[in-house]
């Protein structure tokens, strides 16, 4: 399938951000670059990575080198919440690494230790994004509580909240506290988190000839949560894209959705 059709979900400013990425964490130097390379030769056309993992040159590079073009590929990074006080010198750092002018989202990595300084940087996140350094930007394992502050604050929402997420931790609840707010929810560590040989898993994937893991990225994107896998083997980067040739059922879903009370 082109990428052109992958689905997306839409962030505050009219900003697309295709529901399934590529995740880089651990992905550094040349297995990095060459993981990122291999990840857009095989579609993906969503990149996520953080200044604490150290691969932003790497990305950038594989990126330059895809040859595709740069409106074509979304690029996530994430700024070190012990970077408060410095967030414009991270970014800028951050566009430097990539050599990009603007990232598609930049996203508070964890909750700062200190919560007085969650509305201050939360505050210049959002002047780098008015300052068109980043398109949109978010959070990243924050909690409904913690969302609810900023937007009470700076009546702001962020655009995503990237939270470990599986069908072992499917929390429908939690579902719709970020739905209900206008928070793109995206999910990291769907394997890690995830029974593959689980039988429900296993059951689905062979009624659809597919893998168990191309059953719970397809899960992500029937609910409409965005994935980022990660992997440097080839192979595996090439399966994790090709779920786009079936969907699930509405009762294969709510299936899935049972492994969270599990």
């Amino acid at each position: 399938m082109d990428h052109t059709d992958h689905p997306t979900a839409t962030l505050p400013g009219d900003v697309r951000i295709p529901l399934l990425g590529f995740g880089t964490w651990q992905a550094t130097g040349d297995a990095g670059f060459k993981a990122v390379l291999a990840a857009l030769d095989a579609g993906y056309r969503h990149i996520d990575t953080a200044t604490m993992y150290g691969n932003e040159e790497e990305v950038g590079r594989a990126v330059r080198e895809s040859g595709l073009r740069r409106e074509d590929v979304f690029i996530t990074t994430k700024l070190p919440p012990e970077r408060a006080g410095r967030e414009r010198e991270t970014i800028e750092a951050s566009l430097r690494a990539l050599d990009v002018e603007q990232v598609d989202l930049w996203l508070v990595h964890w909750p700062p230790s200190d919560a007085g300084a969650l509305i201050p940087i939360w505050r210049e996140m959002l002047a780098a994004r008015d300052a068109g350094l980043a398109r949109a930007v978010g959070v990243s394992n924050f909690s409904t509580a913690q969302i609810d502050e900023l937007i009470q604050a700076t009546e702001e929402n962020p655009a995503v909240n990237q939270i470990k997420w599986s069908p072992r931790l499917y929390d429908r609840q939690r579902h719709v506290e970020h739905r209900d707010r206008g928070v793109v929810l995206e999910g990291y560590s769907p394997f890690k988190t995830s029974d593959l040989s689980d039988p429900v898993l296993t059951r689905i994937a062979a009624a659809h000839n597919v893998s168990p893991a191309q059953v719970v990225l397809r899960w992500h994107l029937d609910h409409e949560i965005v994935a980022i896998p990660k992997s440097v083997t080839p192979e595996r980067i090439r399966a994790n894209a090709d779920i786009f040739g079936f969907s699930l059922t509405a009762e294969e879903i709510r299936d899935i959705d049972a492994l969270g009370g599990s």
